[in-house]
């Protein structure tokens, strides 16, 4: 039986709240420094646990997206009617503003925290990149970043794949490594609504900056299916 719309977008909607919340939870609670907190390597695992973890929740209703880009992707692929990708990236984004919210009540409730100066684990690059990577840096990691996530999606969820039932653990896994190398350089969005949650909350910077974890993704998705679409998977 075909999953409802109303189905989906929920699906949707609590996939890309669990992402923001735990992937940047890790950063913002669990912190990243290697000796009191769980590090690089653990925040970039939280981004990739919960996509592995989403995926098979709720993988079997809407595909598990979570994230516009991929939506995107999918349609430029020829996997997706635009119409319905509209209303995942919606309900991705209204995920995000809710995981983010969640994420913000929950550090408020610790003495001494401050959005301005602790922040919600927002993208950025320049003075607002962990390791001040310039914006043409930030651009070309985010849009090959996520190239070869799109790339992983496309290649795990093919119908010619014999071990599709794994799809959730490869791409996962694939997140985790684009962080362990992207951390430093922006933070690591490869997927605007995981970025317009927190940015939005966060103002300022976060909120000029955004453009780029809008445009860079979808453009690494865009060239993605293409490749994928007409050189890959041509029949």
């Amino acid at each position: 039986m075909e999953t409802n719309t109303s189905s989906k977008f929920a699906a949707e909607f609590f996939g890309t709240l669990v992402l923001v919340l735990m992937g940047c939870g890790s950063a913002v609670i669990a912190g990243a420094n290697g000796t009191t907190g769980v590090g690089l390597l653990g925040i970039a695992f939280a981004f990739g646990l919960s996509v592995v973890a989403m995926a098979y929740a709720i993988g079997h209703i809407s595909g598990c997206h979570i994230n516009p880009a991929i939506s995107i992707g999918m349609v430029v692929a020829g996997r997706m009617k635009a119409s319905e990708a509209v209303i995942y990236i919606v309900a991705q984004i209204l995920g995000a503003l809710a995981g983010a919210g969640i994420l913000l009540l929950i550090a408020s409730g610790k003495d001494g925290y401050d959005i301005a100066v602790n922040g919600l684990g927002q993208n950025g690059y320049a003075a607002s990149s962990p390791a001040h990577y310039n914006l043409q840096a930030g651009f070309i990691a985010e849009t090959v970043f996520t190239f070869i996530f799109l790339f992983v999606i496309f290649g795990s969820t093919s119908t010619k794949n014999i071990h599709g039932g794994f799809a959730g653990i490869s791409i996962g896994l694939s997140l985790v490594l684009i962080h362990i190398v992207g951390i430093p350089v922006t933070g690591v969005s490869v997927n605007p609504a995981r970025s317009i949650g927190p940015g939005l909350l966060v103002g300022g910077a976060a909120i000029s900056q955004l453009w780029l974890f809008i445009v860079a993704p979808i453009l690494g998705s865009i060239l993605s299916a293409v490749v994928w679409r007409y050189m890959l998977e041509r029949k």
